[in-house]
């Protein structure tokens, strides 16, 4: 008789029927077996099991229109709380879209099939099947620039500390209205969890910035910091013992900063290091259309953005993110105690002095043309692709 292949030595394909009684926890272990399904149940697997071990430190990338469908409220204050989520990178718009819930107003179910112009007619705004009225997005602009105005404001400063003393805003206003749990960044403001955005102008919040600047107004928001600060972050997390892991959530400028922080360590500064531990991403972009939302953890690799020892911790789930997160979130709270907030955006001041000091001690390590030697190893090769990918 022929040897049995042990391509046959897996799991067998024989579920229960499922039952109302069903626990989200059991659905996906017992019943989510085969094609994306499996990638899912492999997602909550890596997260719970691997990702949220007490010395990983795990960076969040937001894309695509979350917070408007309600998954700020659902799902992503429910991880900052548990300590599931240290350190976050967002589009401008999921921010901004965040904040209506915070100040009070409401965001509706609707139907994509609507006509827009009669929508426009009637002053109500559809993000594909959600409406609000017009109304939301003047107060929105007027409570930030109300907020801009404030003393505070009146300086440079990286976007985590700009979403932080805005965060403080939306928390008093949350209160004041007696409302709790509403808005992501007042959550993140609460439990010290840095907010960055990738692209600090390309949301309302940044045209509102820019309009304040036309009157004068000394708020300026310095990029160069945040990409220092995120990189720091890593790096604290590796040379403190621990794990670094990336949650991604849809593709885009978010999900290139994340894990930009790496090649921004060795590449950039010199420091020697091996890229992240951890990739979860829920995306539906293709890979072979070369643009960075459907880039693969093995191509990160090729950037020194995950740690190729590490490469089998890698999982790549094509789902949209509305499905997907929810369902990781349930799982994860079902699955792990809370841990200890790591208040990271306490520790700023620290994780820079280190990520400085080892700046220093590489740089001194360096020959004559600037190019890293010894423990930063070679300069990446320019090349159409690293445009393509990397936005830059």
């Amino acid at each position: 008789m022929a040897k049995r292949s042990r391509y046959l030595a897996g799991r067998t394909i024989a579920p229960e029927p499922i039952t109302g009684e069903i626990s989200v926890k059991d659905l996906v272990d017992r019943t989510f077996l085969a094609y994306n399904a499996a990638r899912l149940r492999e997602a909550c697997h890596l997260f719970a099991e691997r990702m949220l071990a007490p010395d990983c430190t795990v960076g969040l990338s937001l894309t695509g229109a979350l917070t408007p469908a309600g998954l700020g409220m659902a799902a992503i204050i429910p991880l900052i709380e548990a300590g599931f989520v240290d350190w976050i990178v967002s589009t401008g718009a999921n921010l901004y879209h965040d904040t209506h819930f915070g100040i009070g107003h409401t965001l509706y179910q609707g139907s994509p099939t609507v006509s827009d112009v009669v929508l426009r007619q009637e002053q109500v705004i559809r993000i594909y099947d959600i409406f609000f009225d017009y109304k939301v997005l003047l107060d929105t602009d007027a409570f930030f620039r109300r907020l801009i105005a404030e003393p505070e404001f009146q300086k440079e400063m990286g976007t985590a500390e700009f979403h932080y003393r805005a965060g403080r805003y939306v928390l008093e206003r949350e209160r004041a209205l007696g409302l709790s749990r509403r808005s992501l960044l007042a959550a993140a403001h609460q439990h010290a969890v840095p907010v960055y955005t990738s692209s600090p102008g390309d949301s309302s919040i940044g045209m509102n910035v820019a309009a304040m600047a036309l009157e004068g107004n000394g708020l300026k928001l310095d990029i160069a910091r945040d990409v220092n600060e995120t990189a720091a972050i890593v790096l604290d997390a590796k040379r403190s013992g621990g794990e670094s892991a990336v949650l991604i959530l849809g593709g885009g400028s978010p999900k290139n900063f994340v894990l930009q922080t790496e090649p921004q360590i060795q590449e950039v500064l010199g420091i020697e290091e091996k890229g992240h531990d951890y990739f979860l991403q829920v995306t539906d972009a293709r890979p072979d259309t070369g643009g960075l939302s459907g880039a693969t953890p093995s191509e990160a690799v090729s950037w020194g953005k995950v740690d190729p020892d590490r490469l089998p911790d890698a999982v790549v789930c094509y789902l949209d993110s509305t499905v997907a997160l929810p369902i990781l979130t349930a799982y994860a709270l079902a699955t792990r105690p809370p841990r200890k907030p790591r208040r990271l955006y306490d520790r700023r001041d620290a994780m820079m002095a280190r990520l400085e000091s080892e700046f220093r001690k590489a740089k001194g390590g360096r020959d004559g043309s600037g190019k890293a030697g010894g423990k930063g190893g070679k300069p990446a090769k320019a090349t159409s692709r690293h445009h393509a990918r990397t936005g830059g």
